[in-house]
């Protein structure tokens, strides 16, 4: 059975970090690149409305992020340990959004996320 678990999230203020992790199972993680996306809580919960924040290609040679989180986050893998991680310094209020892991090759595989929220 095919299962992306993530975790991690929680509250933090404004300037803190996070560290979420993504613990894959019932696939070979390696041969899938690894995203994660987030997607505004309260909004139109379609798939269209998730954005992408971060990807890794295969074996982690190549990493994407998104303009947003550009030299604030970063993303991870350890096919070792079926696990995917993203690590989110100088958060922001913006960042506030639930966080989805994402697995994609020929399939596409997706976690129930993990909330994080930045206030004041």
């Amino acid at each position: 059975q095919v299962q992306l678990v993530e975790s991690g999230g929680g509250l933090v203020q404004p300037g803190g970090s996070l560290r979420l992790s993504c613990a894959a199972s019932g696939f070979n993680l390696g041969w899938f690149a690894m995203s994660w996306f987030r997607q505004v809580p309260g909004k139109d919960h379609s798939l269209n409305e998730r954005e992408l924040v971060a990807t890794v290609s295969p074996g982690g040679k190549f990493t994407h992020y998104a303009d947003s989180v550009k030299g604030r986050f970063t993303i991870s893998r350890d096919d070792s340990k079926s696990m995917v991680y993203l690590q989110m310094d100088s958060l922001n209020p913006d960042d506030t959004a639930v966080y989805y892991c994402q697995a994609s090759k020929t399939q596409t595989y997706w976690g129930q996320g993990t909330l994080v929220i930045v206030f004041a």
